[in-house]
């Protein structure tokens, strides 16, 4: 049983932009390891939860609400920073990120984690939950949510994403949004770049600069009727 507990929302969150996001980060220590992994990360999340995302600490519970998932969840610090941000809980419980009394873990969990929608650590488990997701919301006659899921390019290496592409695209799943943030880290490789292997399966998809704002809203927005959509968010070679 966890002694962890949950950490709260903060009634009266301050006001953070995206020049607090380095600040916040700067706050929790002792993952070095997996900086590249946050850092790739960030521009791609706050354009999310800032401009698109429709999800607040008080709708993360209505059944109307925005889904984001987080596969990637290796490296979160990028991630606990703008939910910090956004009022999901204060920037106080960011300084014990990965002790062992923290709600902040190396891999983010669900049950101790505001805004959270899953549990993550093995890689390639978050689309086809993903996919899960959009599925039965549609079965429960809920077609206006959308569902988010940032991908690390790494994670295509697994085959439980194969499928999860291959499925969604004649399915017509067009609530679901995949987010690849493409850091030039997997094994293999994707021949025609990530964009092509989704597009092959119906999906619709857009490949942009991951630190380019307003070229992540656009695409983020672009239209995708009866098809679920990908945007590859190129940023800077992992070293």
């Amino acid at each position: 049983m966890s002694t962890q507990t949950p950490a709260r929302t903060s009634p009266q969150q301050p006001s953070y932009g995206y020049a607090d996001l380095g600040r916040l980060m700067g706050l929790m220590t002792g993952d070095e390891k997996h900086g590249p992994a946050a850092t790739s990360t960030l521009d791609a999340l706050w354009v999310l939860y800032d401009r698109v995302l429709r999800v607040t600490p008080g709708t993360a519970e209505d059944r109307a609400r925005d889904r984001f998932l987080l596969s990637k969840g290796h490296g979160p610090m990028a991630y606990y920073a703008v939910l910090a941000a956004k009022g999901f809980f204060g920037e106080e419980v960011l300084a014990g990120f990965g002790s062992y009394d923290s709600p902040l873990g190396h891999h983010p969990d669900r049950v101790l984690v505001p805004g959270a929608e899953i549990g993550s650590g093995s890689l390639g488990h978050g689309l086809p939950l993903a996919v899960g997701t959009a599925l039965g919301l549609r079965a429960q006659g809920l077609t206006d949510p959308a569902v988010w899921v940032l991908i690390g390019d790494a994670e295509l290496d697994e085959g439980s994403n194969h499928e999860a592409i291959a499925f969604a695209g004649p399915a017509g799943l067009d609530r679901l949004h995949a987010l690849v943030v493409d850091n030039s880290s997997a094994t293999h490789g994707w021949p025609g770049g990530i964009a092509s292997r989704f597009e092959a399966a119906g999906w619709s998809a857009a490949t942009v600069d991951g630190r380019d704002h307003e070229a992540l809203h656009a695409a983020y927005t672009a239209p995708h009727p009866g098809r679920p959509h990908v945007v590859v968010a190129r940023v800077e070679p992992k070293n």
